[in-house]
């Protein structure tokens, strides 16, 4: 039988819908900051480093170096051209330490040689001043010369010429920014005296010349890097005669208690000889080496200094949150594996056996339709084909494929059609609960399948009087092809495990479209399904919670549903999901400080998706970023090991899922393939619905495409004794009463208790309803987050699509 019916006309809406863009852009320059930002880090941490000043291997030809540079002394200046030398005055030693600043050693070593009263030259790296630009300041303030030693401390012999000037480049602009001076003065790492330069060395020394620097050798090795003792120190520094000395030492790159130890022996003994100490340029006879930086270069410096301390400050976060994404990653694999066996125990235990007398009641089956002409005729054969009595509304929310026309030539006993302007599927929904004779309703949406029993098994749990409403076992039909063993993987791991542990915590957040029950006087005393946010069935379910009513599982009642075959599908899917779950989130926010059923919601189901279906997403991107950063530049096998342990996490959660769902285990081989592409997916879904929510932008429904692919279950006909038929003295739709869930609703709150006897009335019948708590009665619930008064749809004048 088919109802049309007429709807006043209503003022077209002038919302218009905004879509959000800036914040891809914004993400967009967010993800080319962070990339630079971790590149450059990686690079200047990780890429080179200190080490031992000990050069192993054969020493190269070098036919190309100059015989007055071999033979000269240890300061080498304009290389790129006619090289010329200079070495210290006799009876002067010029105190050199490389591989600082360091935090421990470099103020010891000021500290000694302030007491003396003696000036040295420290040649910097890079990485270490940016680090600690306060003790190049006091290198500074103290009199002491500057030279640099690279960024990174690399053998610039082994560079690229783009390389080396990057090195001498970065480092002088650090030294710019630290201390506002800017030095001619370079020590190559792992350079030594004159005579031990080859070709390779030779072309870094020509290349510096060419810009400016002056090289600086050593002309005695110290040896304080081996840390051979203090005693040993001393005698490799002391000289053998009165000849200059450019003495190499060491300041950073290790432990050097050594070095200060031997210098406060060292320094007092030679001047006892006679020596006196300089730094180098003086020891030579240069003029000035070491000049203010001008004012460009000073704010290019102090910009790469903090660029430089933003993003080590930036790995350190990264580290922590992927620590945190980690911890909150397993923690949830390891309570959603033991909620998911204590829920299996008390199922098949001897409380769980039976919710009591059997449910033998007729239901009413409220199908919402909007184009769905592609399986809409598998969908209503199944439900045709239950084994438990029902009656079938179809409600064609204005379809323009011929829904409706279909339903009708089938002529199918027991199912109804009423057809209705276009208005959205909450309005849908309210048509047919207004439209339905049986207090128990049970929604399904019209690119589903039941089984046979679903009907039955899933009604059961009301035999208990507390549960208002009962979610079914959704299952993915369109398993085929990458995208739907993924699809199948989520609901089978991420969506029925979740509803087990929320069915143990007592605080179900979701009923899915797809396969729900509910009591219909429950329903009406809520003023009938809200659109005020796109996840309906969220919205409701939180709903029914905070009135009183328990939500509960029941993993048998099984129902094939079609899931998104494309990217863009599933995107458009997903993205009205999660923003239709903030929206509900937002809206019920007050369930955190309620008591009772609303508490239990709140405090236990809106932490538990805060945490894991919002903040751990947006926290997931991190261990992928960190991974990539890893295997770039720190151990490969070490990150390779971790992100195994989390795969292998992953699938053994997936395992446990998959037997308790009765699965065979087979489209998990795709689950290491579903990290590089799926999860990313989810991500941005996260991502962008937040952002939305925050801009505060208003969607409309999106329309999933129908691929066709379900089919009725065999026998599927209506069987001899016409178990669908409808009742001899049912109401006429005409005459039920539409429920208003856009008007105000006359009672103290939009949950309160209507009158009348048993759970519903204001006092509830103890004896008839003697375990059934009372609903917790709060105040009017706020409207979703980011609007406070959304505007209401109107059917006449905006498509609602599902």
């Amino acid at each position: 039988m088919s109802d049309r019916r007429r709807t006043a006309p209503r003022r077209r809406s002038r919302t218009r819908r905004i879509t959000p863009r800036a914040h891809w852009l914004l993400l967009c320059v967010l993800v080319v900051t962070l990339s630079a930002a971790l590149l450059l880090q990686g690079y200047t941490h990780h890429t080179f480093g200190i080490t031992s000043d000990d050069v192993t291997g054969p020493r190269g030809r070098a036919e190309a170096v100059p015989g007055r540079v071999t033979h000269g002394g240890p300061v080498i200046a304009d290389a790129a051209g006619a090289p010329h030398t200079a070495g210290p005055k006799a009876g002067t030693i010029a105190l050199t330490f490389d591989d600082g600043p360091d935090p421990v050693w470099t103020p010891r070593i000021l500290d000694v040689l302030r007491r003396n009263h003696v000036q040295a030259t420290f040649f910097v790296v890079g990485t270490e001043v940016v680090d600690h630009p306060e003790l190049v300041r006091r290198i500074v303030a103290d009199g002491h010369e500057i030279g640099i030693h690279t960024f990174t401390h690399p053998d610039l012999s082994r560079l690229a010429p783009w390389q080396r000037s990057l090195e001498l480049r970065e480092t002088q602009l650090a030294v710019a920014g630290a201390a506002g001076v800017t030095t001619a003065l370079l020590r190559p790492p792992y350079s030594s005296e004159s005579d031990a330069l080859n070709d390779a060395d030779w072309s870094v020394l020509e290349q510096a010349g060419a810009a400016g620097y002056v090289t600086v050798l050593s002309t005695q090795d110290a040896e304080d890097w081996q840390r051979p003792g203090t005693d040993r120190i001393v005698a490799n520094a002391t000289p053998h005669g009165r000849a200059g000395q450019i003495l190499l030492m060491h300041d950073g790159g290790g432990d050097r208690s050594q070095t200060v130890a031997a210098l406060n022996t060292l320094i007092p003994r030679l001047k006892a000889r006679g020596f006196r100490f300089a730094t180098v340029g003086a020891a030579v006879g240069m003029a000035g080496p070491v000049q203010p930086a001008g004012l460009g270069e000073h704010l290019q410096g102090m910009a790469l200094v903090t660029v430089l301390q933003a993003g080590d400050w930036v790995v350190w976060l990264l580290g922590v949150l992927m620590f945190a994404a980690g911890a909150i990653s397993v923690l949830r694999a390891v309570v959603m594996v033991f909620a998911a066996r204590r829920h299996r125990r008390l199922r098949k235990g001897r409380r769980g056996r039976s919710w009591g007398p059997p449910v033998t009641e007729r239901v009413t089956v409220i199908v919402p339709a909007y184009n769905e002409s592609a399986g809409i005729e598998a969908a209503v054969r199944s439900l045709v084909a239950s084994d438990h009595p029902v009656e079938i509304i179809v409600v064609d929310d204005g379809s323009t494929d011929g829904t409706a026309d279909l339903v009708e030539s089938l002529r199918l006993p027991g199912v109804r059609v009423i057809r209705q302007e276009n208005a959205g599927k909450p309005a849908a929904l309210n048509t047919g609960l207004a439209a339905a004779s049986c207090d128990l309703v049970v929604m399904v949406d019209g690119d589903t399948v039941f089984e046979p029993d679903t009907v039955r098994t899933i009604v059961q749990p009301f035999a208990d009087p507390r549960v208002g409403a009962v979610s079914g076992n959704a299952k993915v039909v369109n398993r085929g092809g990458l995208l739907g063993r993924w699809q199948h993987i989520e609901y089978v791991v991420g969506f029925n495990l979740d509803r087990r542990l929320f069915d143990l915590a007592e605080c179900m957040p979701t009923v899915p479209g797809a396969v729900g029950a509910f009591r219909r006087r429950a329903l009406l005393a809520l003023g009938g399904v809200s659109d005020v946010t796109l996840a309906e069935d969220t919205d409701l379910t939180m709903a029914l919670c905070r009135a009183g009513w328990r939500v509960v599982y029941e993993e048998h009642a099984v129902a094939w549903t079609e899931a998104p075959a494309s990217l863009n599908a599933l995107w458009r899917q997903r993205y009205r999901w999660c923003y239709g779950t903030l929206q509900a989130m937002w809206k019920h926010r007050g369930a955190l400080i309620q008591r009772g059923a609303a508490g239990k919601l709140g405090r236990r189901g809106l932490v538990y998706l805060l945490l894991f279906q919002v903040l751990l997403p947006l926290l997931a991107p991190v261990v992928d970023v960190f991974a990539v950063y890893g295997l770039v530049f720190l151990d490969p096998l070490r990150i390779t090991a971790l992100w195994l342990a989390f795969l292998l996490l992953q699938l053994g959660m997936g395992l446990y899922a998959f037997r308790l769902d009765g699965e065979r285990p087979g489209p998990l081989w795709s689950l290491p393939l579903q990290q590089f592409v799926y999860r990313q997916l989810m991500y941005l879904v996260v991502i962008q619905s937040v952002f939305t929510a925050v801009s505060g932008s208003r969607l409309r429904w999106q329309r999933m495409e129908r691929y066709g692919s379900l089919r009725a279950p065999a026998g599927a006909e209506p069987s001899g004794d016409n178990r669908t038929a409808a009742p001899e003295q049912s109401e006429p739709y005409e005459a039920a009463q539409q429920p208003q869930p856009y008007e105000a609703v006359t009672h103290s709150g939009p949950y309160a208790a209507v009158p009348g006897p048993g759970p519903y009335a204001s006092q509830p019948d103890p004896e008839l309803y003697p375990s059934h708590p009372a609903p917790w009665p709060h105040e009017a619930h706020p409207q979703p987050w980011p609007y406070v008064t959304p505007p209401r749809p109107a059917p006449h004048g905006t498509t609602h699509e599902y």
